[in-house]
């Protein structure tokens, strides 16, 4: 191939687009040499291929169905007090279900059922699929927050949307931070004090949106304190328990009080501004004072640790943990990377068996190989985690992918003649449609285990959809244009 015809296949479009990403995705991959002196790059490896920890989460708490002749909202109310707990209709349309945020056996409620003129229809252990997916945003939340990047948080759903489980993975992180990170986060709660030494619930830490560092309020003075923003509905109730409680005619003897795991974490009365403003209207925008000097300064640190750790509606067990060892993590990145060269070198071999012609295996090759560096690239770019399943739906698309070039190759080879270009066109084109087919069933089949709640194959299952679409978008047309140029010699 001369100069001028090499020239005229690169400024092809198809031909450019697949060099332009394949020259921005190692830019996004970044392989270089770190202070150690070892390969590195901008990949993240999850907790198969590096250290890191998992602990397995069980929900203290239940999904009940029952029937009752009583008006649903006087049964529900009855039965928080009853339980000292929330209780939580599953479904506001049609309720037959409740949530009930403590542990009580099944044997534990029906006394307190019958006794509320109520009957347990159904019972099982977990949380609402809403409140699972309440504990895994505030998860992710308060991780993000302390640093760990590298972690993941599934929720394990079943077919009746109760969830029993939540799983959360670490990687790079030991058990014992592990547990300090996700096995400590408690149940926080507001409660209200109504008279003598008697409190009621108010709000839960689901109903915190968002908790700001610690400041001075007002701007400049030595008063130190937390602010914290509640959501519209948490704000309307704070506001009805405010006022039922005589915390707004009277706040000196109704303490607002905070507790995490049942401990207290802060009490003090409302503010007269406050007290003034509630009686009017909700107020999500919240300040709590924690005092001055480098005490309040302290306090208002630990405030801010609480209302972040606790944000959780139910409280959490553990119910199982586990992790991988650094030496582990290092001998399963190695065999990964061994197990998707091997994989290209024996596909390199059964292409060259099939048409013994070097001038076509090798183009077949070099454009497999460049749909994996195209996937790293964008894997790298979105900080997608690399794990055991992502390598192995990467040497997935290898195999998929050379099949596709195979049938791109047969088709034009029809009879073992090269066509003129017009038939070449058309037989191109008949080829294409094919793998477009193949390819709409890989991505429909893939497609049920990328949304479901199964994280061992979630990645599996994207990275497979992933490397289909830029096959089919575009390096099946870019090896098209590329196996005419050679074929015409």
């Amino acid at each position: 191939m001369n100069s001028k015809e090499l020239k005229a296949l690169v400024t092809d479009w198809r031909v450019a687009t697949l060099l332009i990403l394949i020259v921005l995705s190692v830019i996004a991959i970044y392989p270089h040499i770190d202070d150690q002196g070892h390969l590195a790059s901008n990949l993240q490896y999850g907790l198969d291929l590096q250290q890191g920890s998992w602990l397995q989460l069980e929900f203290r708490a239940e999904v009940v169905g029952f029937t009752t002749d009583q008006p649903v909202d006087a049964f529900v109310t009855n039965l928080s007090k009853k339980l000292d707990t929330e209780v939580v209709v599953v479904e506001s349309t049609n309720p037959t279900h409740l949530e009930i945020r403590k542990y009580y056996s099944q044997s534990d409620l029906e006394p307190v059922f019958v006794s509320e003129q109520g009957k347990i229809t159904s019972y099982q252990q977990g949380v609402s699929k809403s409140t699972a997916d309440t504990v895994k945003r505030v998860l992710e939340n308060k991780i993000n927050t302390l640093g760990t990047k590298d972690a993941k948080v599934n929720t394990l759903t079943g077919l009746n949307n109760v969830a029993r489980f939540i799983r959360v993975e670490l990687a790079g992180v030991d058990m014992k931070q592990a547990q300090e990170i996700v096995g400590k986060q408690g149940k926080f709660e507001i409660r209200i004090e109504t008279t003598g030494n008697q409190t009621e619930h108010v709000l839960s830490g689901e109903t915190i949106t968002s908790v700001q560092t610690p400041s001075q309020e007002p701007a400049g003075s030595d008063k130190w304190g937390v602010g914290f923003t509640l959501s519209e509905s948490g704000a309307v109730a704070f506001r009805n328990a405010a006022i039922k409680y005589g915390a707004t005619s009277d706040p000196a003897k109704h303490n607002l009080i905070m507790l995490l795991d049942n401990v207290t974490v802060y009490s003090a009365p409302l503010s007269a501004d406050l007290a003034g403003k509630l009686q009017s209207d909700p107020i999500r925008q919240l300040f709590a004072s924690t005092g001055t000097g480098k005490s309040g300064t302290q306090q208002a640190t630990n405030l801010e640790i609480h209302l972040h750790a606790g944000a959780l509606p139910v409280d959490v067990t553990i119910a199982g943990s586990g992790g991988v060892s650094a030496p582990l993590g290092e001998h399963y990145k190695v065999m990964a990377i061994l197990a998707g060269v091997f994989a290209l070198i024996t596909v390199g071999f059964v292409i060259f068996y099939r048409y013994r012609e070097p001038s076509i295996v090798l183009p077949m090759v070099l454009i497999n190989a460049s749909e994996v560096i195209i996937l790293l690239g964008f894997i790298s770019l979105i900080k997608f985690q690399m794990d055991l399943p992502t390598i192995a739906g990467l040497i997935a698309v290898l195999g998929t992918g050379i099949d596709q070039l195979v049938i791109i190759t047969d088709e034009i080879l029809h009879e073992g003649k090269v066509p003129s270009p017009n038939l070449y066109l058309k037989r191109l084109s008949r080829a294409l449609s094919i793998i477009v087919i193949a390819a709409a069933t890989v991505v429909i089949a893939m497609a049920p285990l990328a949304l479901m709640d199964l994280s061992t194959l979630k990645g599996f299952a994207i990275i497979t959809i992933l490397g289909v679409l830029v096959g089919v978008i575009v390096t099946r047309p870019a090896y098209g244009k590329i196996i005419m140029q050679i074929l015409s010699k």
